[in-house]
């Protein structure tokens, strides 16, 4: 196990009705509050004008920002630090799935930054302070309720970048899974994917002996696999979404990744198929992601076949590491299959015409991953075997 330091200030609020806390607990930043969201969702479920009216009950002023896409454009987030400054705003509240959160929170920290907000994304300058930041999640997904990550693209560029910092925490996240029962088939199953793969980077890695680590990530991947059928035959099952919707928060809070060296070739490799064609996230990650673990299974055969017995239950009846972790890795790409989510890029309308350009750019800032580093050609051929 590796020396690892573990920070985390979130304050979470889990459970049905905690949205109604939201104005009280604002209250305590400030009279301004910047409400930030995406399209017409939260408005067409009664979410927007339950939150305005508990909001305004507090004395709340408020100001809006909505619009902000999936895969979140940084002409969203500058738009946001011009309303921050302008009006004086005293906290951000990101009401949203991750893409609205991982916004709002390079806003925050573009608050105090003079220059533009994709400085930070291109690590020309380092975030020193972080605005206050509520959440209210909608989609159980990328965990960003309770991390310091964010991910955005500048459309310009055509960059999908992260930001990995410890100042971009949320102060506090409200976790109603009752916000989530509006969720559409396909959004839940693209959120499954994106929350077991966050779990599937940091559990398939180099490190040895970190049996507690191991179990954590089998125990989050078993819950998923095992809650989710029972989560598509009834979208409103309340408890199904609120197991899945903290199954994604504690996929990626950093509890998992202490100690070992955890790998995100794959979110790498995806980010440039969103950057380029603008497809969901989780969707994006299905497709990559058994075929990055069939790239990678000779280098540490014995944790996908662990991963095989663990899991998925396979019997090993003499099967070598190689064997049985190839079939574990078969039956993961099935069970996407099975859930609805897409396995090949030409299930979303990708071919082959970018797919050096994509390659390239994914490692534009150095190679990816721990299990193995990825250049220029693994990533292509990552993207080859996937069509």
């Amino acid at each position: 196990m590796k020396n690892f330091e573990l920070y985390n200030p979130t304050r979470v609020f889990f459970g049905k009705g905690e949205t109604d806390r939201i104005g009280k607990e604002i209250k305590k930043y400030g009279n301004k509050v910047l409400l930030t969201y995406g399209g017409k969702s939260i408005k067409q479920n009664g979410l927007y004008d339950r939150i305005i009216k508990n909001l305004q009950e507090n004395g709340l002023e408020v100001f809006e920002l909505g619009g902000i896409q999936p895969n979140p454009r940084i002409t969203s987030v500058r738009q946001g630090v011009e309303i921050c400054k302008k009006e004086k705003i005293d906290i951000i509240l990101a009401v949203g799935g991750g893409s609205v959160l991982d916004a709002s929170k390079i806003m925050g920290i573009g608050v105090y930054y003079n220059g533009d907000p994709w400085d930070f994304m291109i690590k020309k300058v380092k975030p020193t302070r972080m605005h206050p930041l509520a959440t209210i999640i909608t989609l159980a997904a990328t965990g960003s309720e309770m991390n310091h990550n964010a991910v955005i693209t500048n459309e310009e560029t055509e960059e999908k970048l992260g930001l990995v910092d410890p100042t971009i925490f949320p102060t506090f996240s409200i976790l109603d899974p009752e916000n989530t029962l509006t969720v559409p088939r396909d959004q839940t199953i693209n959120g499954i994917a994106d929350i077991l793969a966050h779990v599937f980077e940091q559990y398939f890695h180099p490190t040895k002996e970190v049996p507690l680590q191991d179990r954590m990530a089998e125990s989050i991947i078993q819950t998923v696999i095992e809650t989710t059928p029972r989560l598509l035959k009834n979208l409103h099952d309340y408890d199904a979404r609120a197991t899945i919707m903290w199954c994604g928060t504690l996929a990626l809070n950093h509890l998992l990744e202490g100690g070992v060296d955890d790998d995100w070739s794959t979110h790498g490799i995806q980010h440039e198929l969103s950057a380029i064609y603008d497809i969901p996230h989780g969707a994006g990650l299905a497709i990559i992601f058994p075929q990055w673990m069939k790239y990678v299974l000779d280098i540490i055969p014995e944790k996908f076949a662990q991963f095989g017995e663990r899991v998925w239950n396979i019997p090993r009846n003499g099967k070598s590491d190689r064997e049985l972790g190839l079939a574990a890795i078969e039956r993961t790409k099935n069970w996407f299959r099975e859930i609805g989510a897409p396995i090949s890029l030409k299930e979303v309308g990708i071919g082959s015409e970018h797919l050096e350009e994509m390659a390239s750019k994914a490692v534009s800032r150095g190679p990816l991953g721990s299990v193995k580093k990825m250049n220029k050609e693994d990533v292509l051929a990552i993207y080859k075997m996937s069509l």
